[in-house]
Formats: C-alpha cells, sequence, structure tokens
C-alpha cells in the first residue's frame, strides 16, 4: 500500500470537506437569525406635514429613522450631526431609507441652517425636514412607544425606527449576558438616544443592519421567522 498517496488523498478530502462543514454549520444560523422586534404598532403617519421638497414625506413602505429638533434646531447640532455620522452615512444607500425630522412650522429657515451645517457638501436626499403645528407634532410623539418626555420646545435627544408597515422597531429585551445570568427584570430599548455616541454606533446601527436584512431576505422569499411583539414578551416572562 502507497501510504504517500493515501495520506495525500486524505488531506485533500479534508481541505474539500472542511469548508463545506463549516458552510453547513453557518447556513442555519444565517436563515434562523432573530429579527428585530416589533415594540409599537400603528405608528401615526404624517400626513399633516409639508416638507421642504416637492416630495410627500410619508413613513409607509420606507424604513424611517425620525426625529423631533423642536423650536430651535441649531440647539440639536450634536444631536444631527450623531446621526448623519453614524446612522445615515452608513444606510443612506439602502433602498427606502430615509431619516425624518419633525419641527414645527415657522422652523423652516432653521432646518436649512443645520441642514447647511452638516452636509460637508455630502448627499442629503433622503434625510428630510417636515414642518407641521405643535399638536400634530405631540400627535405623532405619543404614538410611539417610548420612557423619554417630549422636551417644551418639541424637540428630543431620542430618535425612533418605524418600518414599513409603520411599526416602531427596536429590543423587547436589552439586557446584556450578565443580565440575563443574573435574571434581571426585562427592559427593552424603544428609542435611541442620539447624545451616547456608543448607543448609535453599536445598538441602533446593528438594529437597523438586521431590519435590512429582514426586508432582504422577504424579498427572495427566504423570510421565515417571525418578529417578537410586546405580549410574546409578557407572556414569558409570567411564566
Amino acid at each position: 500500500m502507497d501510504y504517500k498517496k493515501v495520506s495525500r488523498y486524505v488531506v485533500l478530502g479534508i481541505l474539500f470537506f472542511l469548508p463545506v462543514t463549516f458552510l453547513l454549520f453557518l447556513y442555519p444560523a444565517t436563515h434562523n437569525y432573530d429579527p428585530l422586534d416589533v415594540v409599537n404598532e400603528s405608528v401615526l403617519d404624517l400626513n399633516a406635514f409639508n416638507s421642504n421638497s416637492e416630495e410627500k414625506i410619508i413613513l409607509e413602505d420606507h424604513i424611517t429613522v425620525v426625529g423631533f429638533f423642536g423650536n430651535d434646531s441649531i440647539k440639536n447640532n450634536t444631536v444631527a450631526l450623531n446621526l448623519k455620522e453614524l446612522v445615515y452615512d452608513k444606510f443612506k444607500g439602502f433602498k427606502k431609507f430615509q431619516v425624518v425630522i419633525l419641527m414645527p412650522k415657522g422652523s423652516e429657515e432653521q432646518a436649512k441652517a443645520l441642514k447647511n451645517e452638516i452636509s460637508s457638501y455630502e448627499d442629503l436626499r433622503f434625510w428630510h425636514f417636515i414642518f407641521g403645528e405643535p399638536q400634530d407634532i405631540k400627535k405623532v410623539f405619543f404614538s410611539l412607544k417610548t420612557k423619554t418626555e417630549l422636551n417644551n420646545d418639541l424637540s428630543s435627544n431620542n430618535v425612533f425606527i418605524i418600518d414599513k408597515d409603520l411599526n416602531q422597531r427596536g429590543r423587547l429585551d436589552d439586557r446584556t449576558d450578565k443580565e440575563l445570568e443574573k435574571k434581571k427584570p426585562i427592559y427593552g430599548l424603544h428609542s435611541y438616544d442620539c447624545i451616547e455616541v456608543a448607543e448609535i454606533k453599536n445598538k441602533m446601527s446593528d438594529d437597523l443592519r438586521i431590519l435590512f436584512t429582514e426586508y432582504r431576505q422577504k424579498r427572495k422569499g427566504e423570510f421565515n421567522s417571525d418578529t417578537r411583539r410586546a405580549s410574546d414578551l409578557k407572556s414569558e416572562n409570567d411564566e
């Protein structure tokens, strides 16, 4: 028996089958990931608002990051810059993605000044300022699930992810691994604080990637996992 020839075939066989085996292990993980949770349904759309462009800006059929900049948008310069650099610049090439900032009527010039400040000659086609009455801004905010409050000037440091079906997305369970091990009470993540760079850079960016993956797989007919809702998690917690 030619042991050198046998050993050569064994090595070649291992080199061939090892990557295949590795891919087989990865395949179910790729197609059975946890989708981004639905934390709230029936978010109010933006029909009562006017935009600074010719097109009508709405939430339905878009993946939208919604923010509230209030009467003095320049005061929200840090919020705007973090949102642009850490979120908008990463996802502006994705189909149907948009950032929509709600502001009261009469603040159009401030919005224009802020947009010029954060643009840096870059493409802001998918970043929209829209304007409405204070009561309409409050209605949209109150249709969202959040533990934060809208400031008196109708602004907030927090932004929200809304999917194509007017569902608010986030995390029903945002506990860390250590908190899970210690069985700490469940808490969620319904909005993202743009002042906290780590929260935007890590959590929000990851969550948006997951949401885009979900829609891409839906287009290909590969998506077979239901998003969890608050009622599902409540029943788990009650067990």
